[in-house]
Protein backbone atom coordinates (compact mmCIF):
# COMPACT_ATOMS: atom_id res chain seq x y z
CA UNK A 1 0.00 0.00 0.00
CA UNK A 2 2.87 2.49 0.68
CA UNK A 3 4.58 4.13 -2.08
CA UNK A 4 8.38 3.61 -3.14
CA UNK A 5 10.04 6.93 -1.45
CA UNK A 6 12.96 8.32 -3.36
CA UNK A 7 13.99 10.48 0.33
CA UNK A 8 13.03 10.17 3.62
CA UNK A 9 13.39 12.60 6.28
CA UNK A 10 13.21 12.03 10.59
CA UNK A 11 10.72 14.36 11.46
CA UNK A 12 8.38 14.60 14.04
CA UNK A 13 5.17 14.03 12.55
CA UNK A 14 1.67 15.45 13.42
CA UNK A 15 -1.60 15.74 11.79
CA UNK A 16 -3.43 18.25 12.62
CA UNK A 17 -2.69 18.20 16.22
CA UNK A 18 -2.84 14.38 16.53
CA UNK A 19 0.41 12.30 17.02
CA UNK A 20 1.04 9.66 14.38
CA UNK A 21 1.93 6.28 15.58
CA UNK A 22 2.58 3.12 13.03
CA UNK A 23 1.23 -0.13 14.64
CA UNK A 24 4.91 -0.46 15.60
CA UNK A 25 4.58 2.48 18.10
CA UNK A 26 7.24 4.28 16.25
CA UNK A 27 7.07 7.86 14.62
CA UNK A 28 6.39 7.96 11.34
CA UNK A 29 9.23 9.36 9.15
CA UNK A 30 8.24 12.10 6.03
CA UNK A 31 9.02 10.64 2.83
CA UNK A 32 8.66 11.75 -0.81
CA UNK A 33 6.94 9.50 -3.47
CA UNK A 34 8.61 8.01 -6.32
CA UNK A 35 5.30 6.67 -8.30
CA UNK A 36 4.59 7.87 -11.49
CA UNK A 37 1.08 8.32 -10.04
CA UNK A 38 1.91 10.66 -7.31
CA UNK A 39 5.79 11.99 -7.79
CA UNK A 40 6.84 14.39 -5.60
CA UNK A 41 4.16 13.84 -2.95
CA UNK A 42 4.91 13.87 0.50
CA UNK A 43 4.03 11.23 3.14
CA UNK A 44 4.57 9.90 6.37
CA UNK A 45 5.65 6.27 6.14
CA UNK A 46 6.51 3.80 8.83
CA UNK A 47 10.33 3.80 9.86
CA UNK A 48 10.76 0.20 9.36
CA UNK A 49 9.20 0.41 5.83
CA UNK A 50 10.65 -1.82 3.45
CA UNK A 51 12.91 -3.29 6.93
CA UNK A 52 11.03 -5.23 8.92
CA UNK A 53 7.48 -7.22 7.42
CA UNK A 54 4.11 -6.77 9.36
CA UNK A 55 3.40 -2.72 9.26
CA UNK A 56 2.05 -0.91 6.22
CA UNK A 57 1.56 2.55 7.93
CA UNK A 58 1.06 4.98 5.40
CA UNK A 59 -0.84 8.72 6.13
CA UNK A 60 -0.42 11.67 3.09
CA UNK A 61 0.95 14.47 4.37
CA UNK A 62 -1.24 16.95 2.40
CA UNK A 63 -0.97 20.49 4.40
CA UNK A 64 -4.05 21.71 5.84
CA UNK A 65 -4.80 23.48 2.59
CA UNK A 66 -6.88 26.20 3.36
CA UNK A 67 -4.03 27.64 6.26
CA UNK A 68 -1.37 27.09 3.96
CA UNK A 69 -2.83 28.83 0.92
CA UNK A 70 -4.05 32.07 3.38
CA UNK A 71 -0.05 31.57 4.38
CA UNK A 72 1.23 31.73 0.60
CA UNK A 73 -1.21 34.43 -0.34
CA UNK A 74 0.05 37.32 2.15
CA UNK A 75 3.48 36.22 1.47
CA UNK A 76 3.26 36.48 -2.30
CA UNK A 77 1.29 39.82 -1.30
CA UNK A 78 4.05 41.05 0.63
CA UNK A 79 6.69 39.62 -1.50
CA UNK A 80 5.05 41.99 -4.61
CA UNK A 81 4.75 45.15 -2.22
CA UNK A 82 8.35 44.59 -1.35
CA UNK A 83 9.40 44.50 -5.42
CA UNK A 84 7.52 47.34 -6.21
CA UNK A 85 9.55 49.36 -3.42
CA UNK A 86 12.36 48.10 -4.58
CA UNK A 87 11.63 49.71 -8.06
CA UNK A 88 11.23 52.91 -6.67
CA UNK A 89 13.74 52.61 -4.59
CA UNK A 90 16.12 51.89 -7.92
CA UNK A 91 14.57 54.73 -9.88
CA UNK A 92 15.07 57.02 -7.17
CA UNK A 93 18.69 56.53 -6.94
CA UNK A 94 19.18 56.50 -10.65
CA UNK A 95 17.47 59.90 -10.59
CA UNK A 96 20.04 61.04 -8.14
CA UNK A 97 22.99 59.22 -9.57
CA UNK A 98 21.83 61.35 -12.71
CA UNK A 99 21.78 64.84 -10.62
CA UNK A 100 24.87 63.98 -9.55
CA UNK A 101 26.64 63.30 -12.60
CA UNK A 102 25.32 66.39 -14.36
CA UNK A 103 26.07 68.60 -10.67
CA UNK A 104 30.01 67.79 -11.51
CA UNK A 105 30.14 68.42 -14.77
CA UNK A 106 28.25 71.69 -14.25
CA UNK A 107 30.66 72.24 -11.36
CA UNK A 108 33.93 71.42 -13.27
CA UNK A 109 32.43 73.54 -16.27
CA UNK A 110 32.40 76.61 -13.87
CA UNK A 111 35.80 75.56 -12.70
CA UNK A 112 37.43 75.87 -16.03
CA UNK A 113 35.48 78.75 -16.99
CA UNK A 114 36.84 80.77 -13.67
CA UNK A 115 40.31 78.90 -14.45
CA UNK A 116 40.44 80.51 -17.76
CA UNK A 117 39.21 83.80 -17.11
CA UNK A 118 41.83 84.23 -14.46
CA UNK A 119 44.83 83.14 -16.86
CA UNK A 120 43.46 86.01 -19.19
CA UNK A 121 43.59 88.76 -16.72
CA UNK A 122 46.65 87.84 -15.93
CA UNK A 123 48.60 87.98 -19.30
CA UNK A 124 50.64 91.09 -19.64
CA UNK A 125 50.33 92.03 -23.16
CA UNK A 126 53.32 93.38 -24.66
CA UNK A 127 53.94 96.82 -26.58
CA UNK A 128 56.56 96.17 -28.96
CA UNK A 129 56.30 99.29 -30.93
Amino acid sequence: MAARSSTSSRIPSSSQGRLLLCSHGEKPVLRISGTKENPGRRFWGCVYFEVKEGCNFFHWADPDTEVEYSEIARLRKKLSMMKSRTQVAEWKLKFVAVLGFFGWVGFVCLLLQSWSKATQQCLIPLNLV
